[in-house]
This record gives C-alpha cells, sequence and structure tokens, in this order.
C-alpha cells in the first residue's frame, strides 16, 4: 500500500474518533471503507463540493480515483479480509462513461425505484459481501433516490495463541461489583505489551496477533482520559508516529495504565506477561452526515444544486450518508485438546526456584480502545471502543472443560505470584 494512502486513511481515522467516540457507549468505525467512496465521489465533484472532499481525502480530487482502486486492490489482497464496492443506479439516470468505467469491475446495478425490491437487493449485497455481519445496507431508499453507492470490508482473525475464558470480577472502577467474561493467557514475549508517552497522557498498548496479516491492540489510557484521545493517541502509537517503549526496557512499579512489572523467582529463566482482558461485542450505526464538514460532505448535501458534473449531466446531491459496523473479541475459533500426565517417583524433589526473571501483567478490566491494524502497511482498519464487556453467563461454567479449570488455577496460582513483585525500592527493578 502506498505510504501517502495509508496516512491519509488513517488521519481520517484519527479525526473521526476524537468527534465521535464517548466514554458512556460502545462502537466502532472504520475510515477505511468511507474512503475510497469519498474519493470516488471527489473525482465526480465540481466546485466547492470537489475542494471539500480533496480536503477530507488529504490527496488531490484528480488523484483519487486511481489511488481508491489501488487501495481496495490491496486491500482485497490481505488474508482474512475481504473487500468489496458496489454501485447501483436509477435507469433514468446517465451516467458519464469515464467515471463509470474508473469504478472496480462488477460494481454497477440498477434501481428499480420499488422501496421493497430495492431494499431485498440492497440487503442481500451487503449480508454477503460481509459473510452475514452486517445484514442491512445502510442507505435511506426514497422515491428521489437516484444512485447508491457503497463499500464493504470484513475481516475474520484466529489468534496465533488462544486465549483462556473465565470469569473476570472488576474490585474498581466502572466495572466493578460485575461479572465479565475474561480471557486470559500469558507470553514470554514481554513486549507484546508497550507504553507510549502521549500529548493525551500515558497509553498501554497489548498486541494480539492475528494468523493472516492484521492485527488487534488493545489501547487503555488513564481513567480521566476521554476515550476519542486515548484512541487517537493509540492511533499515534501504533502507525509509530509516536514511540513506544516495550515492557522489557520499561522501570518496576506500574509505568502505564494497567500494567505492572517486577522481579520473581521462577523455575523457568524466561520472563513472563501474564494477560488478562474481556471479550466483547460492539456494534454501531453512524450518520455520516453527523460530522459532513470532517467528511467533506457540506456543500454536497446543499439539494438546490448539484455538485458531481463529472458523475452524470442531471443535477446530483448527497442525501445521506451512513456507516454500520461491528465487531466481537473473542477465545472461539480455536479447538484444542490436551493430555497431562504427571509421574510421580520416590526422591522426586520440588523443582528449585534457581532464577530471578523479569515479570509483566497488564489488566484490561474498565473500558478501553481497541484498534485493527494491517501489520505491514499500519494501515488502521477499524477504532472502537468497548464501554460494556460481554457478561458471564452461568451456563458458560458448565461448558468448561477439567483442562480449562487446571489452567485457570495455573494462572490464578501465578498471578498471586506477582501480585507482590520482588521490587528493589532503590532501583524500581
Amino acid at each position: 500500500m502506498r505510504n501517502t494512502t495509508v496516512r491519509a486513511v488513517n488521519r481520517l481515522t484519527t479525526r473521526w474518533v476524537r468527534q465521535a467516540v464517548t466514554q458512556d457507549k460502545g462502537t466502532i468505525l472504520t475510515a477505511a471503507g468511507v474512503w475510497p467512496l469519498l474519493a470516488f465521489l471527489a473525482d465526480g465533484a465540481g466546485g466547492p463540493a470537489r475542494t471539500e472532499l480533496a480536503e477530507a481525502l488529504g490527496i488531490p480530487a484528480d488523484a483519487a480515483t486511481e489511488t481508491a482502486r489501488e487501495l481496495l486492490t490491496d486491500l482485497a489482497g490481505v488474508r482474512g479480509l475481504q473487500a468489496a464496492t458496489g454501485l447501483w443506479t436509477r435507469p433514468e439516470l446517465p451516467l458519464h462513461a469515464p467515471w463509470l468505467t474508473a469504478l472496480p469491475g462488477g460494481t454497477h446495478g440498477t434501481l428499480t425505484g420499488d422501496e421493497a425490491t430495492d431494499r431485498k437487493a440492497l440487503d442481500g449485497w451487503a449480508e454477503q459481501q460481509t459473510g452475514g455481519l452486517i445484514e442491512r445496507m445502510p442507505v435511506d431508499l426514497t422515491n428521489d433516490t437516484l444512485m447508491v453507492l457503497a463499500s464493504a470490508l470484513a475481516l475474520r482473525l484466529k489468534w496465533i495463541q488462544p486465549f483462556w475464558p473465565g470469569i473476570v470480577e472488576p474490585s474498581e472502577g466502572p466495572w466493578a461489583g460485575r461479572s465479565a467474561l475474561g480471557l486470559r493467557r500469558s507470553t514470554s514475549l514481554l513486549d507484546r505489551a508497550r507504553v507510549a508517552q502521549t500529548p493525551a497522557g500515558p497509553v498501554t498498548l497489548l498486541e494480539v496477533v492475528g494468523d493472516g496479516g492484521v492485527d488487534v491492540h488493545l489501547v487503555l489510557g488513564e481513567s480521566t482520559t476521554c476515550p476519542g484521545q486515548v484512541l487517537a493517541a493509540g492511533i499515534a502509537a501504533v502507525t509509530r508516529a509516536v514511540p513506544s517503549t516495550g515492557a522489557s526496557l520499561l522501570p518496576g512499579g506500574t509505568p502505564g495504565p494497567g500494567l505492572r512489572i517486577g522481579t520473581v523467582r521462577s523455575a523457568d529463566p524466561e520472563a513472563s506477561l501474564f494477560i488478562k482482558t474481556v471479550a466483547f461485542d460492539v456494534r454501531a450505526d453512524h450518520d455520516l452526515l453527523d460530522h459532513a464538514l470532517l467528511f467533506g460532505l457540506h456543500t454536497a448535501t446543499n439539494t438546490g444544486s448539484g455538485h458531481f458534473p463529472g458523475i452524470s449531466s442531471e443535477p446530483l446531491a448527497i442525501g445521506s450518508a451512513r456507516q454500520s459496523a461491528m465487531a466481537r473479541f473473542r477465545a472461539e475459533g480455536f479447538d484444542a485438546a490436551a493430555v497431562t500426565a504427571v509421574a510421580a517417583v520416590a526422591g522426586c524433589a520440588l523443582p528449585r526456584l534457581r532464577y530471578r526473571v523479569r515479570q509483566a501483567a497488564v489488566s484490561f478490566d474498565r473500558p478501553f480502545g481497541f484498534l485493527a491494524v494491517h501489520r505491514t502497511s499500519r494501515l488502521v482498519l477499524a477504532a472502537g471502543w468497548v464501554a460494556d464487556p460481554l457478561p458471564y453467563e452461568e451456563e458458560q461454567k458448565e461448558e468448561k472443560t477439567d483442562e480449562e479449570k487446571r489452567a485457570e488455577e495455573e494462572q490464578d496460582e501465578d498471578e498471586q505470584d506477582e501480585d507482590e513483585p520482588e521490587v528493589d525500592p532503590a532501583t524500581g527493578r
């Protein structure tokens, strides 16, 4: 992917999260799905509308369609990610051939003017292109609708290392007293957790590696920092616009929100990072016209004149612009079995705690952000905020295997050890 395009999309994501993400409501948004549509519109726009769209895109309108096509091609090549573009028009709307032929191939359908028929076709396309994750096209269909331009992105990942499901009951913060479906795991790779010092304060980031070309980064800021600023700071960190430091190089104590580091005695010479977070489901519907200036659509919504002479000889204005999005974070999609054998013989001693090793623990037990990021280009595909965890249901207790119960017991024992890490007060290590 072009670096200039990635930076342009990420800038739009950053501006959007600052305006749209609030503390009291979970959400998800994807500027990577909006940006190509704005580019196609900019190529066919004229006058002030063209200028506004180019400013929102961060590139000249003359190069918009070619750049958008390249971006969509690159997105379609990312393993685990499906990308599509669709265009539907009324038969009586003439389209200029240069604009139509510049769109991705196989995207042009017909609007009949019958709302029920058109709604069924559009909803079917949305469901098909997202594998059933989104079931309805977020568009207002009226008798005046002449054209619908849409994009679809669907991302499916499996973790390289799965989590252990269990119950989490935070004792303080907004989730205190609630039983949430917790996810835990440990790793010797301390630098999966990092801390960045940003204008919005320190943020802790946890990289969860997917099996394709996309990873998910959990982002935790100070409890007093607004979510939009936390996510904007996280974007700056994951795109390396601001530096971050891995847990292996951070001082002992609490160097970042939700992160504790100390030194403990261990039978294993490797360092360890213990991770605790929660499962979540997030869905959101966005009216892009609520932020018309952000998306360069302010002038284009004025129905008093036409704004897209490069698309059609008929005057066109924007009647609606919306996005429906969803995300879910689980320890599922992974099947595993384990056989454990313990042999006891006379005279066998417990392992000697011969090593002093660095140990870190990161916990996401209050509202936090998440970013889905293309690993090589650093393009942010989706950004969201978790205001509420997925509840822990009683029936889940019955589904746990003996192996999962033993794993949780071992995890609890490890966390008890690191609750009081042996930190030297003079050095913090």
